[in-house]
Order: C-alpha cells, then sequence, then structure tokens
C-alpha cells in the first residue's frame, strides 16, 4: 500500500489530464427550481469552455449520461474531450465535494485524498452522495485513495508549489466542521495528507458567502510568490473592512525564502443582488477564476467596466494563458462560481 507521505497536492497551474465537474440534479430548490434549463446550458456552456483545453469529467446521476453529453454537444463541447460518468451525487459544487488530487514526489502518479463532507457545517441536506464522490472518482480510475480524516471543503484551501497552505479561520477552525480539533491539529492533518509545510491563515470571506469564507472568492496564487487578493474600495460595503484586514494579514506573509509576496490587488464587482432571493448579496468575485491548460477562464457578472478590468489584471498576471470570460451571474445565484464548480486532475 502507497505511503501518504510520498504524495503532495500540486499547485493549480501544474498541467493537467482533466476538470471535474458535477452535473446539476433534477432538484427544485437549486436556483429556485425556475432556471433549470438556463442552469444546464450553463453548465454545459463551462464544460465546453474546458473542452477546448482539456478533457472534461462530468459526474452524472446515473442513466442521465447521454442527455449530459448531448447538451454539452449542443453547447460546442469538443466531442473527443467529454467524459461522462454514472456517480449519484447530491449537489454541483464539486470543489467541495470532489476528489482532491495528489501527486508522488518521485514517480508522478496520482492519488486521491478523500476528506469528509458535510455540505458547509449541515447548512445544505442530503450531503451523503456528495461526500461518496472522491471514492467513486478513486474507484473509477484505479487510484489510491487516502482519507484526510477530518472535514475539509476543496473551495477552502489555496496552495503554491512551495509548501504553503492559504485559507482562513472562519472555515477551518468553525465549529461547524470540525469542534474537536484545535488549529495545531487541524495544520498536522493538511500537512500530512497534502504534503505542505506552512498553513497562512486569514480570518473571513465575503458577505452572502454560504461556505463561511472559502480563499478560492479571497485570495489566489498565481505562482509560488506571487498573489491576487480581493479589495473593496467602497468603505460602505460590508466587504470593505474585511478585505482590508485580509490584505494586511497578506502583506505580513512570507515565502519559505523570507521574502513578502508580491500581491496585486483585485477590485470587487459592483454588488450583485437579486431581490427576494435567500443571499441578499451574492458572492461574486473575480478571484474565482479556473486554471486549465494554456487557459484561465474567469468568472464575469454583466459589468462591463468591471468585467474588462478584472480580465485585464489577470491577462496580465498570467500572460501565457488564453484569459477567457464567463458569464456567472445566474450561476453565482447559488453562492458560487466557476472555481467553486469544478476540481482539477493533474496530468
Amino acid at each position: 500500500m502507497p505511503d501518504v507521505s510520498d504524495y503532495t497536492m500540486p499547485p493549480e497551474w501544474v498541467p493537467q489530464e482533466a476538470v471535474w465537474i458535477s452535473w446539476p440534479v433534477d432538484d427544485p430548490r437549486h436556483w429556485g427550481g425556475a432556471k433549470r434549463e438556463l442552469i444546464l446550458d450553463r453548465f454545459a456552456t463551462l464544460a465546453a469552455a474546458v473542452s477546448r483545453f482539456e478533457t472534461v469529467r462530468i459526474n452524472a446521476i446515473p442513466g442521465t449520461e447521454d442527455q449530459v453529453r448531448e447538451r454539452c454537444l449542443q453547447n460546442r463541447a469538443v466531442p473527443e474531450r467529454v467524459e461522462v460518468f454514472p456517480h449519484p451525487h447530491n449537489d454541483v459544487w464539486c470543489r467541495d465535494h470532489g476528489p482532491i488530487f495528489l501527486k508522488h514526489r518521485k514517480t508522478g502518479e496520482l492519488a486521491v485524498s478523500d476528506w469528509e463532507f458535510n455540505a458547509w457545517g449541515g447548512k445544505f441536506a442530503p450531503w451523503d452522495a456528495d461526500n461518496s464522490i472522491p471514492r467513486q472518482v478513486a474507484d473509477q480510475l484505479g487510484l489510491p485513495r487516502f482519507e484526510g480524516g477530518m472535514i475539509l471543503e476543496g473551495g477552502a484551501i489555496e496552495i503554491n508549489g512551495a509548501g504553503q497552505l492559504l485559507t482562513t479561520e472562519a472555515v477551518l477552525l468553525n465549529s461547524n466542521r470540525n469542534p474537536h480539533l484545535s488549529r495545531a491539529e487541524v495544520e498536522e492533518k493538511l500537512r500530512t495528507t497534502l504534503g505542505i509545510r506552512e498553513v497562512l491563515w486569514l480570518e473571513k470571506g465575503i458577505e452572502g458567502d454560504d461556505t463561511d469564507g472559502h480563499i478560492d472568492d479571497l485570495a489566489r496564487f498565481c505562482a509560488d510568490d506571487l498573489l491576487v487578493a480581493c479589495t473593496e474600495r467602497n468603505r460602505e460595503s460590508p466587504n470593505h473592512r474585511v478585505l482590508d484586514d485580509n490584505l494586511g494579514r497578506l502583506r505580513g506573509f512570507h515565502t519559505p525564502a523570507g521574502r513578502p509576496f508580491e500581491i496585486v490587488e483585485m477590485p470587487m464587482p459592483e454588488a450583485c443582488e437579486v431581490p427576494g432571493w435567500r443571499l441578499p448579496v451574492l458572492p461574486a468575485s473575480y478571484v474565482n477564476f479556473l486554471i486549465v491548460n494554456g487557459g484561465l477562464l474567469v468568472p464575469t457578472f454583466r459589468q462591463h467596466r468591471n468585467d474588462d478590468r478584472a480580465l485585464g489584471i489577470l491577462r496580465e498576471l498570467f500572460p501565457d494563458r488564453e484569459v477567457v470570460g464567463i458569464d456567472c451571474l445566474d450561476l453565482v445565484e447559488e453562492g458560487g462560481t466557476l472555481h467553486c464548480l469544478t476540481q482539477q486532475q493533474p496530468a
């Protein structure tokens, strides 16, 4: 049996074999039920966008595989890069319930780290099928599987290639996740299973975030020593103080070589709101992007000037990748966008 200490979680920018998504289930609670056809097309658009760069692998409710594939092809997905698997699940947030892939330090062979999932602190039952996705994927691919031993969502962590992990206290130290674990015990489980050396802690996340404050809406590594971080210039916004505090903490962090990180600020979009919806302010963020082979898929929110500014910042940060904006205003109504919906599988 392989030893987990021989593996490490690579950063998102390493070459990828595929990106996984979990197809929407037929649940009237999702997007209020009224937008189902629209949302299915939004997912097919995402799958098609990924397929331009690499294989997209889709968890689908058994018996719906042909329907899912056909919807993707109707939205111009590359046929040979669409793979659909009969994997039961409850919801769409594959970043959080999906497998976190590891690579062997010497051979490069893959394994799956399988963490417990409880729908962000028990907020959205049921989640039993979601919690089984890492095991289903590991079995499907014939990969070793290592249990993480605590509740962890993929959107709660951000990794560089220098052994550092960025996260938030509001999620990993929340009593609705792992109340029996101390900060030191949480850090030890992350080090043991993901092969990282240092955990960097921000405090909390933005308004309207069902997850309690996932890092992938706040700050992302673009290289081992480079971070892009959300900022809110409007002092009347509830996000202003939170993001200002996060920025201060980020400026106090150092690379393993002892140098401060280069930090590029990413202004938030204007507040996205849906009258009468369960989230008064939607957690829209431009740093919820997905890195793919040769590309960067970026959420946009029908705010022409702000969207263009965000795309321009990211084109400068990723000059060797094609930066593609994808309209996510409908998707973010349920609390997330591109990074939240996907999970990369390294090559």
